[in-house]
């Protein structure tokens, strides 16, 4: 088996495969550097935390709201078009937080209504470049969307935070802002991976699709995933500040990020044998056997060692929820499908770390750590519903069910798809 090296560089050697993923990924760290930016500049200016929270939300909720209206343009006009007015706008809007010619509370909404949806952009280009035959290596592609996305968030807010702690609150939106609209405009001008536009009857009728369960399902996980991820932020810090070391909470994020990079990598570069669904399955029945303890341990040992084997599993479930996602609606509304996954991803973890934090205060970290283990419940549950088949709800054969076997999609799916393949009319 070649190393996992081999075939993430081989992935990006494809025509045209590096020259809008890197860019991508050069905005995408902006992208995780705009929301904690806007809390150390706001909080400078007013010296109010709760002020810099109400900004953010403001931000975090325009953005789930926006993201898949700009989607739906993006499907309709095509990437290029849509992407230069975004970057234009987000442009404008992070120019009038800078300077404060709004209330602080506008500004914010303005900017996160504006933030250019780079991560989805980059995610259908891939769908679109990998169709056909090489639709076995999407796995691999959105596993790399998946680390590009993980160190961002990384490194991202630790850069902002550097630059305000010496000093600079405004630098890190500044930054951020530089970086958006930088690899955004570089996205925007690659034309020759752009994936075609489709006739209006066909988008129309497309859009039925993100109303079926298959795709439902998908965003089902996103959300649950967001509550994940709210709830375990939440719980983390308050599990150290209740042992009297909150310096402990790094280090506990940084083992569930460390692993959750490695889980990533592993993943995208193996083969992978059997269907996508049970392998969505697998990864969710884990996570929730890795949770269920984080709501009684107390060692800080094993808690980190616990959160580590949480990390594992996470990235996986990101990576297959986008190649389902992909595969359960039809390449005419393929970009708003992935925004709506982000949008609900999103909004999981701003109703989560609000619910979480209740919790807390009424029954210590453990309760919060409770609600994350819930919501790895709900993620398995919604995986093991998809086993019974999304038959019905196929909204196109994806050829990727054939690379990878019959069980990623339903039989009758999968029929269909074999029999295009023989008329050479899978490419998609």
């Amino acid at each position: 088996m070649p190393s996992a090296s081999a075939n993430y560089r081989t992935l990006l050697r494809t025509p045209g495969a590096a020259a809008f993923f890197l860019p991508a990924a050069v905005g995408r760290l902006g992208i995780a550097m705009t929301g904690i930016g806007i809390v150390w500049l706001v909080h400078a200016r007013t010296g109010s935390y709760a002020a810099a929270g109400l900004v953010t939300g403001g931000f975090a909720v325009a953005d789930a709201v926006a993201g898949p209206q700009i989607g739906r343009l993006v499907d309709r006009f095509g990437q290029s078009r849509v992407l230069l007015c975004a970057l234009g706008a987000h442009a404008g809007a992070v120019a009038l937080l800078l300077a404060g010619a709004v209330p602080n509370v506008v500004a914010g909404v303005l900017v996160g209504a504006t933030l250019p949806q780079l991560g989805a952009l980059s995610a259908a280009r891939w769908s679109a470049l990998l169709s056909g035959e090489r639709a076995a290596a999407l796995p691999t592609a959105f596993a790399l969307e998946a680390l590009a996305n993980g160190v961002s968030y990384l490194a991202g807010p630790a850069l902002v935070s550097v630059l305000g702690a010496a000093g600079h609150p405004g630098a890190g939106v500044l930054l951020a802002a530089a970086l958006v609209v930088g690899g955004g405009f570089v996205l925007a001008v690659q034309r020759r991976t752009t994936p075609p536009l489709s006739e209006h009857a066909e988008r129309r009728h497309a859009g039925r699709a993100l109303l079926r369960s298959a795709f439902l399902r998908q965003v089902a996980l996103g959300l649950a995933l967001g509550v994940f991820f709210g709830a375990t932020q939440v719980s983390v810090a308050a599990y150290a500040v209740g042992r009297g070391t909150p310096d402990e909470a790094a280090l506990l994020y940084c083992a569930s990020n460390c692993t959750n990079l490695v889980g990533g990598w592993a993943y995208g570069a193996r083969r992978r044998g059997g269907s996508l669904p049970h392998h969505q399955a697998a990864a969710a029945a884990c996570l929730t056997l890795a949770s269920l303890p984080l709501a009684f341990l107390g060692s800080p040992l094993a808690v980190g060692a616990t959160l580590a084997l949480t990390g594992l599993a996470v990235p996986v479930l990101l990576i297959l929820t986008s190649v389902l996602t992909e595969s359960s609606v039809p390449r005419a509304v393929l970009t708003q499908a992935f925004t709506w996954g982000n949008s609900a991803s999103a909004a999981g973890v701003a109703g989560a770390a609000a619910v979480a934090g209740r919790v807390v205060d009424a029954g210590g970290a453990h309760g919060g750590f409770g609600v994350a283990a819930g919501a790895a419940v709900m993620m398995a549950v919604l995986a093991l519903s998809g086993l019974r088949g999304s038959s019905p709800d196929a909204a196109r054969p994806s050829a990727l069910t054939q690379a990878v076997g019959p069980g990623a999609g339903n039989r009758e799916a999968s029929a269909d798809a074999s029999a295009r393949t023989r008329r050479g009319s899978c490419h998609r």
